[in-house]
């Protein structure tokens, strides 16, 4: 596949405040107005926390797309009051509010909102589907793309495959971790958080470990799916290049922006 026919890879942490960043990720003396200036010019995304938690002043929003370079991404997690609900079907309001409670003010750098439920949610197919059919495309002409991260078994279905691929929503990818994992490509861009750095690892992974990851960020870029993640339902490989989102989550998190860093530079760097 031709490089103008692959997706974009970026690769990022959660957040940026992080007090023990301060002196192994950031350097001595930094001001923590600008932390989020040199994480975006060491990184190509960040997963915004906070939405999840509770609501952001727009302005909030319009001042980190402004200290953020050209090209930078953010994704951000869905409300929790909206996904930790007994019917999903009752959640049209709240994604309204959500939607237009300032995100919009990144812009050009607004990645995909990721939904997180909790890992007692079930899959119920018909309120699920209800669900999905809430969430926007397109709000005053930006589009908006929608990645799920779903943590109970009973999503392993390829019901729920099917129902993503309809609505063109990605199932997030957890790795290196306890949870539901659920590889399989289900909408034109790919979600996957990774949660296994060690504080013993200098880059939070072992060399081999992140030649694994970057190759399995390629692969998604070219449009294929890598052979050694759990799927669930037939391949979707060899559909076009998909835009990919990594982000090392959790684990031994002092570590994760160098993780991020050493797979940034093995996939070709911040370009």
């Amino acid at each position: 596949m031709s490089a103008a026919a692959k997706g974009a890879i970026r690769i990022g942490i959660g957040g940026w405040v992080f007090e023990p960043w301060r002196g192994s990720f950031y350097p001595d003396g930094l001001s923590q107005k600008r932390e989020l200036e040199y994480a975006s010019s060491k990184l190509t995304s960040i997963e915004i926390n906070g939405t999840y938690y509770g609501s952001q002043k727009p302005e909030s929003f319009a001042k980190w797309r402004e200290e953020t370079p050209d090209g930078f991404v953010f994704s951000l997690k869905g409300s929790r009051y909206i996904t930790n609900r007994r019917v999903l079907a009752e959640a049209g309001p709240s994604i309204e509010k959500f939607i237009t409670g300032g995100v919009l003010e990144l812009k050009e750098k607004l990645g995909p909102i990721n939904w997180q439920f909790m890992p007692t949610k079930a899959f119920d197919p018909a309120d699920f589907e209800a669900f999905l059919k809430l969430l926007p495309k397109s709000v005053d002409g930006r589009a908006i793309r929608h990645a799920v991260e779903v943590r109970h078994d009973s999503f392993r279905s390829p019901d729920f495959v099917a129902l993503l691929r309809e609505y063109g929503v990605a199932v997030v990818t957890a790795a290196d971790s306890k949870y539901t994992q659920i590889a399989d490509a289900t909408a034109p861009f790919v979600y996957s958080r990774i949660m296994g750095t060690q504080e013993a690892e200098p880059n939070g992974y072992s060399a081999r470990d992140l030649d694994a990851w970057a190759e399995r960020a390629r692969l998604w870029a070219a449009g294929e799916v890598p052979k050694d993640l759990d799927t669930v339902a037939t391949s979707a490989g060899g559909q076009g290049g998909r835009d990919v989102f990594l982000y090392v989550i959790s684990g031994d998190k002092i570590r994760n922006p160098a993780a991020a860093m050493a797979l940034i530079e093995r996939v070709g760097g911040k370009g």
